[in-house]
């Protein structure tokens, strides 16, 4: 139990009024002893302030360990939510084509009835044979050259999902490397931190 400011103040008095009436040479040893008594409270007060200095500077590293660990909780949801949304954008993106392709359908079918009326034509005129069948051709070539173009178009769009669909992956693998860099480097600093705190006095 450590003595408060006022017992000590007055055990010191004490001790000074007892060696003023005793004389010197008897009370050499006794004033010894009770010097180095009063060092040792004094020691021992001063090891229990540092107990409670040392105490509260845990508490503080818990506080902070926690409020690290609520950052990157925080940074990790940011993530998740960035992905989601990257996901929904992709499906978006891929019901677009899934609906420029049932487009591409539809002309091919259209084509194909267009096709068809052209044979019964040629049944019904087959005396005409010659001179409609360089329109057909004419008209045929046109066509097939439009066809072309529209394939080349698919193509390129083709393409640029591709290149759309890499950047964003590329994006996702940068944002995880600088998510892991930072993680690290808040790390680092903690532990350089508190090995730098070590070797400072208290």
């Amino acid at each position: 139990m450590a003595l408060a400011q006022e017992d000590l103040e007055q055990i010191q008095w004490l001790i000074k009024k007892s060696l003023a009436e005793t004389p010197e040479a008897l009370n050499a040893n006794v004033r010894y002893e009770l010097d180095l008594r009063e060092r040792t409270i004094r020691v021992e007060e001063e090891l229990r302030h540092q107990r409670e200095l040392m105490t509260e500077g845990f508490k503080h590293m818990d506080k902070r360990f926690e409020q690290m660990q609520m950052e990157t909780n925080i940074r990790f949801e940011q993530v998740d939510k960035r992905l989601e949304l990257i996901q929904l954008d992709m499906n978006k993106r891929f019901e677009q084509v899934d609906k420029r392709f049932e487009q591409i359908n539809k002309r091919f079918e259209q084509v194909d009835k267009r096709f068809e009326q052209m044979q019964l034509d040629m049944n019904k005129r087959f005396e005409q044979v010659d001179k409609r069948f360089e329109q057909m051709q004419l008209e045929m070539n046109k066509r097939f050259e439009q066809v072309d173009k529209r394939f080349e178009q698919v193509d390129k769009r083709f393409d640029q999902q591709h290149q759309e669909i890499m950047g964003l992956h590329h994006e996702i693998k940068l944002l995880m490397r600088w998510s892991f860099g930072a993680l690290i480097a808040v790390g680092s600093l903690m532990v350089a931190i508190l090995r730098i705190s070590s070797f400072w006095p208290s």
